[in-house]
């Protein structure tokens, strides 16, 4: 298993982490399994965001001896009165809540508290107004709640909360569809949601991937907005180039679901190679590096992806980027300008003249 760290937190995350949107649907047996089999192969995060009850209950069997080796997101405003999924802002409705969620995973505090599901400026306004983040402060004050979260969908909501400085953890939606205007949750442009990756990185807030496969979409032609498949593991790597992302959360439902993720660790570049992408993205996308490193392997040696994933996090204002860039083994000063990254970029970006770009503005 690979790790990140969240750079606020200090938690070191596994890059594949798991989503609770089918796991309910399970039997006890089988999603116990399933969720031991994840843990005995190096995940550690877990997204409590569920679709049914029961997945607390599930939780809470699996991991009630292991849970300091586990890391929860629990989100304040999830709502499970019925047995099904709700959302609120009601305050006493969200005390109600977090106390079985607690006594459901059998466990006294939460990792990441998260300020649940908001989409609208107004959405914000009522969790404010109706005393919910008061309370989820108050909880981390306590000790109950370590760290704060935000989920959202729309990069708008997602920079306005930001700029309240509390939050620790992003749960975002990321896969080509929403970052390329198709799908439910394909809020904002691509720039705008490039910059809020860019933010993230830079302010060292981490982002956990909600919908990694547009709700499975991608992964079939005929569903998916680009009329082509995409397999899980393009789906994942993805995710994960994106500037600020620690982990990546697809839902399980057995064993299998979770043997299936985890030969993402094994799979070949050529499995995790994305980049047919860009024969089917908008306009908008041309011209923008999206660190797919399809232009490997450079005849300089220069790791083409992450001189420009630095350079656009200098930009976007993360003092740890110039630091990262210097210790590149190659710098944009090694490009031989040969022009086989121009030739193969599927995004049409002009790397020769980037790189004399990124040379000037880093000085090597």
């Amino acid at each position: 298993m690979e790790y990140r760290r969240n750079r606020m937190t200090g938690d070191f995350i596994s890059v594949i982490g798991l989503g609770t949107s089918c796991i309910a649907e399970a039997s006890e047996k089988d999603a116990v399994e399933a969720l031991l089999l994840a843990h005995e192969n190096g995940i550690n995060y877990a997204d409590l965001a569920a679709a049914g009850a029961k997945a607390f209950e599930y939780y809470g069997t699996a991991f009630a001896r292991l849970r300091k080796e586990l890391l929860y997101q629990v989100h304040f405003g999830a709502n499970y009165e019925t047995g099904e999924y709700g959302w609120t802002t009601d305050l006493e409705k969200v005390k109600r809540q977090l106390d079985w969620m607690l006594r459901s995973l059998k466990t006294d505090y939460v990792d990441y508290g998260f300020i649940h599901c908001l989409d609208t400026a107004g959405d914000w306004n009522s969790y404010q107004k109706n005393g919910v983040l008061a309370y989820l402060l108050d909880m981390k004050k306590q000790g109950v709640v370590k760290h704060i979260g935000l989920s959202t969908h729309t990069p708008e909501l997602a920079n306005l909360v930001l700029d309240a400085g509390i939050v620790e953890q992003l749960m975002f939606s990321i896969n080509p569809g929403y970052d390329y205007h198709h799908g439910e949750y394909a809020n904002g442009n691509a720039k705008e949601r490039r910059d809020l990756y860019r933010r993230c990185e830079a302010e060292g807030v981490g982002i956990s991937v909600m919908k990694p496969f547009s709700g499975g979409q991608l992964l079939d032609a005929k569903t998916s907005p680009f009329k082509k498949t995409l397999s899980m593991y393009q789906c994942i790597q993805y995710a994960l180039d994106k500037p600020g992302v620690l982990t990546v959360l697809p839902g399980i439902r057995n064993a299998e679901d979770v043997r299936e993720l985890l030969g993402f660790l094994d799979a070949s570049p050529e499995e995790r190679d994305y980049s047919v992408i860009g024969t089917f993205t908008p306009q908008d996308a041309k011209g923008n590096c999206v660190y797919c490193n399809h232009c490997q392997p450079c005849p300089a040696g220069v790791n083409v992806g992450l001189v420009n994933k630095y350079y656009d996090l200098a930009m976007a204002g993360d003092a740890m980027a110039a630091d990262h860039y210097a210790k590149l083994e190659k710098h944009a000063s090694d490009c031989v300008r040969c022009g086989h990254c121009d030739s193969r970029c599927p995004f049409q970006v002009k790397q020769s003249e980037r790189m004399k770009q990124i040379e000037g503005y880093f000085g090597k």
